[in-house]
């Protein structure tokens, strides 16, 4: 990952979020081929990033973190469109709080919650990970995840993303890298607009990223959802 992306995202994080998308509030304003690309670029954004390795947490163990995605919008000039005209960063920050915990079977569940700085944007989800191979010394851990996020707080939209995925890691003593691919299943509805209907669509996503423990947890990822690429670090405790 070059080290400009890894910016854009610290950049997200600081000051205070300074890049941010201001009320989603005027999707009256937008034509169905906008509101279409619109909800292209919200389904990637806003589609849930795992932020962790395919190796199982054990039935012990936890993952807790702080985390921030930052996804490059193909079309900020209709999210700023959608929102009166307000000054929109190309770049959408989505700071989230996640928990994650082991279960019997190498099973893994999480949950994650986002509130957008300065804007009504707020976002939950979750995911359930199954690790198929668990992983050892010599083999590589693999797992199928299915998450699953829904937008709250925009009276005008009602947007929900289904994934599937999977994903590969291989631990090297405190390091780990990882990577997977997927289909993510978008529903973006308008509410209260006559004027739009609304869209189902698909993307594919692939994503790779590395997991450093060194007693604070710090994960770094990047992702590509239908072509929309999203840059995520993520810090915390894992055990």
């Amino acid at each position: 990952m070059r080290l400009r992306h890894l910016a854009i995202v610290a950049t997200a994080c600081a000051a205070p979020l300074a890049a941010h998308a201001d009320n989603i509030d005027s999707l009256q304003l937008l034509n169905q081929h906008e509101f279409r690309l619109l909800s292209e670029d919200l389904g990637a954004a806003l589609s849930y990033k795992g932020l962790v390795p395919a190796e199982p947490l054990g039935i012990t163990g936890f993952d807790l973190g702080f985390g921030v995605t930052g996804t490059s919008l193909k079309h900020q000039e209709l999210l700023s469109k959608a929102g009166s005209g307000a000054d929109v960063s190309g770049t959408l920050p989505v700071p989230t709080v996640r928990f994650y915990k082991g279960l019997p079977l190498d099973i893994d569940v999480g949950l994650m919650y986002s509130a957008v700085p300065s804007s009504n944007i707020k976002l939950y989800g979750g995911e359930l990970r199954w690790a198929v191979m668990p992983g050892s010394t010599l083999l590589p851990a693999v797992a199928v995840r299915a998450s699953t996020t829904r937008l709250s707080g925009v009276d005008q939209l009602d947007l929900s993303t289904t994934s599937l995925d999977v994903s590969v890691s291989k631990g090297f003593a405190m390091l780990t890298p990882y990577g997977g691919v997927g289909q993510v299943w978008t529903r973006s509805t308008p509410k209260g607009v006559p004027t739009l209907a609304g869209e189902s669509f698909t993307q594919t996503k692939v994503f790779a990223g590395v997991n450093i423990n060194l007693g604070v947890n710090l994960a770094v990822e990047v992702d590509n959802t239908g072509g929309i690429n999203t840059y995520g670090v993520k810090l915390g405790a894992r055990f």
